[in-house]
């Protein structure tokens, strides 16, 4: 009876360990639009420790992120890297950002972002390819409120890119 309790446990202990340590990879963007300011509203929320790694690899030094080591360059690092993985075009135009700034909550770093001078939503491609370069895994998940109804994209390295019409 021990040997089958200890046999259990060796095969059973290994795949509850493997469960733990396997992590989701994902970000989620909101876009909202907000016709009295004709804006479109960002908020990009991305795992504080997911973002750092990246930053950190890419650039080939500690960056800290929601600590007392954090610097200035280390923010303006994250926004530079926003601001290259993730494209939005509004009615075939591509457009830029104004930053707002960033707020941290528990693991996730929030990017606040706004693009002016939208009159219309008419149509809205997203490029997100945030942290396709640091993990397989990675999915990007697009919410779009316009006034009518919320419209969800879900980008992977596969397929990076996504369309919504809303004439």
């Amino acid at each position: 009876m021990r040997f089958l309790k200890v046999f259990i446990l060796a095969i059973v202990f290994p795949v509850l360990m493997g469960a733990a340590v396997h992590k989701f990879y994902a970000s989620t963007t909101t876009i909202e639009y907000v016709p009295q300011e004709q804006s479109l509203q960002i908020i990009t929320e991305i795992f504080t420790d997911d973002i750092q790694l990246a930053l950190t690899k890419r650039n080939l030094k500690q960056v800290h992120l929601d600590s007392k080591k954090q610097t200035p360059a280390d923010v303006l690092l994250l926004r530079d890297y926003v601001f290259k993985k993730l494209v939005v075009f509004v009615n075939g135009t591509k457009r830029e950002y104004n930053y707002i700034g960033l707020q941290y909550d528990v693991d996730r770093v929030k990017l606040y972002l706004e693009i002016t001078n939208v009159s219309a939503l008419e149509q809205i491609e997203i490029e997100n390819k945030i942290l396709f370069d640091t993990f397989e895994d990675q999915q990007n998940i697009i919410h779009i409120k316009p006034p009518e109804k919320r419209r969800s994209l879900v980008l992977d390295k596969e397929n990076p890119k996504g369309l919504l019409n809303f004439k």
